[in-house]
């Protein structure tokens, strides 16, 4: 069973992590962790880990019974995704989570149904925690998919909100990753910000190689060239670190609104900024009030040195699929996918719902801005700049929820 479980993982972190032997429930995380987005995957590794391991110390779930996860590298590739699944299937574990790149999500989840349908008696259920391409709980829904982070269509829904109450915005850049998430990003803005504001000018839409590009100069270049006063991207990992970065030292001064500001290595790269340049949709960030989760913060700083927990979607997924468990009396997937559905649960940002519909969650968001630590607002940096995020906006769950086109086959 151990020689079976080795494949395909980072040597680096499974020396570094210990695995526990009486875990009895084991979940794949399958994720980069090697490539340019390794360090993203590392991060959301460690944080499934941390989260197991609070359950895990608080009695486990079903009597005692222990969480593992178990770390498999897709190298960002949705057909390494697809390999890695064989071998899920193989060693007879029942539960993925994954969500570094709708690619891979959409290909798993094809295959994962699939191969459900064939195998009622070893069905597989896959909970994913970051990908944002709207398509995967609309055209794509799955009973045996579920998705705790907000989509597209959401995230554009409540920034475009916000945009059209700042009269200083004029002229919009949309940039993005060249597949699924990004090209969703752009049509969402493209489709939403006129409606609530027609006197903004979209000056324009660049979609860019995913995880390739090592210069972003010039693409900014081209933002600066267009005159833009405010730049939307849903960049992630080295491809937002780079296009921020190159924005910086260019002296670009727009406003940036982004999805994923407050992650691994992006704050680095960004250093001392303007106050109001840079700004976050999410569902938390560290000096958020109150702050549930600032002793679990603090705990995972001290194990994890040079990390900073903000992935409070990734304790979400896993306290909910415990709690589903439980609820069910069982760990089989399809009796915990059917507890889960239309499950409310009270999350480390307030009060949360799957919605049956199409599995995806319903939660609160944040609109955060990349600040000057001054104790009050901004009581947290981020590795070590002296700048941390402080709230802007606070948009409740009824304000991000969009419609479904999901059909659903219900087992």
């Amino acid at each position: 069973m151990l020689k079976s479980l080795a494949f395909s993982l980072c040597a680096s972190v499974a020396l570094a992590i210990p695995v526990s032997a009486s875990a009895q429930i084991k979940i794949a995380y399958i994720d980069p962790l090697s490539g340019a987005f390794a360090s993203i995957g590392d991060f959301g590794l460690k944080s499934f880990i941390a989260i197991a391991d609070d359950i895990n110390a608080k009695g486990g779930v079903l009597g005692g019974q222990k969480l593992e996860i178990v770390p498999m590298d897709n190298k960002a590739s949705p057909e390494e995704s697809l390999t890695l699944l064989k071998k899920v299937t193989d060693s007879g574990i029942r539960y993925i989570v994954q969500g570094q790149g709708s690619g891979a999500a959409g290909a798993l989840i094809n295959a994962i149904d699939k191969w459900n349908d064939r195998n009622p008696d070893k069905t597989v259920l896959f909970l994913n925690y970051a990908s944002n391409d709207p398509d995967l709980t609309n055209s794509k829904c799955s009973f045996w998919y579920y998705s705790f982070d907000a989509h597209n269509l959401m995230k554009v829904e409540a920034l475009t909100n916000y945009m059209a109450t700042d009269k200083s915005i004029k002229k919009v850049f949309i940039i993005g990753q060249d597949y699924a998430h990004g090209q969703q990003m752009a049509k969402a803005v493209v489709a939403s910000l006129p409606k609530k504001r027609p006197d903004i000018e979209i000056v324009g839409n660049e979609l860019h190689p995913f995880g390739k590009v090592k210069d972003f100069a010039p693409y900014v270049a081209k933002i600066k060239a267009s005159g833009a006063d405010t730049v939307i991207t849903g960049n992630w990992g080295n491809d937002l670190s780079l296009l921020l970065r190159a924005s910086k030292e260019s002296g670009l001064k727009t406003k940036f609104f982004t999805y994923f500001a407050a992650v691994r290595g992006t704050p680095t790269a960004l250093g001392e900024m303007p106050e109001d340049t840079v700004y976050q949709i999410s569902e938390w960030h560290r000096n958020i009030q109150p702050n549930k989760l600032e002793k679990f913060a603090d705990d995972y700083a001290k194990r994890f040195p040079g990390l900073e927990f903000s992935y409070v979607r990734i304790n979400t997924t896993i306290q909910m699929l415990a709690q589903a468990m439980e609820k069910a009396k069982s760990a089989d997937p399809l009796k915990v996918s059917t507890a889960m559905e239309g499950m409310e649960f009270d999350a480390g940002n307030g009060k949360v719902v799957m919605r049956k519909d199409d599995h995806q969650l319903i939660q609160p968001l944040v609109l955060s801005a990349y600040s000057k630590k001054n104790g009050t607002t901004v009581k947290y940096d981020t590795e070590g700049t002296g700048y941390g995020f402080r709230t802007v906006a606070m948009i409740p769950p009824k304000d991000t929820e969009v419609p479904t086109t999901c059909a659903m086959k219900r087992m």
